[in-house]
């Protein structure tokens, strides 16, 4: 990897924050997900978090970050946040949301201020790779960094993808 990677919000808002990472190029693969960035980097796709936005059923956006690996269960995640239920957004909607394209999505630097929850045992993990707003580009870092700058809510809403 070069050291000229894109300057993006996500590495603005990062560096705002002090956080220790790496950037990762690949080259993005058409609804590949994290399976297709997983690969291109050679690392597991457990430690390849994706960043989910969803709303609740007031609308509200809300945003999950989630194993590469598993997939959230909305029924698990509504009971967990109070709400009756929660579904995915329409990608333009997520899009308008977040201010990244969908497939670029990162946490960090969105567009507008969201609930953010993560998988608890994220934390677990020695580093993780997640989007950093930009399609076929992550940032490697430690998860427990990922979680001072998000300030999350640990959730436990995992099934098998």
């Amino acid at each position: 990897m070069s050291s000229r990677y894109p300057v993006t919000q996500a590495v603005r808002a990062l560096r705002a924050a002090k956080v220790d990472f790496e950037a990762h190029e690949y080259a993005y693969v058409e609804k590949g997900g994290t399976a297709a960035s997983s690969a291109a980097l050679g690392v597991p796709e457990h430690q390849v978090i994706k960043t989910l936005i969803l709303e609740d059923d007031a609308r509200e956006p809300l945003v999950v970050l989630m194993h590469g690996n598993r997939q959230v269960s909305t029924r698990n995640l509504a009971r967990q946040i109070g709400a009756r239920s929660v579904q995915p957004c329409k990608p333009e909607v997520a899009d308008r949301h977040s201010g990244y394209q969908v497939g670029g999505t990162s946490p960090f630097g969105t567009k507008r201020a969201m609930r953010t929850y993560m998988e608890r045992t994220i934390l677990d993990l020695p580093r993780i790779w997640i989007n950093g707003g930009r399609r076929g580009f992550l940032v490697s870092l430690d998860p427990k960094e990922a979680s001072r700058v998000l300030a999350p809510v640990l959730i436990d809403a995992a099934t098998e993808a």
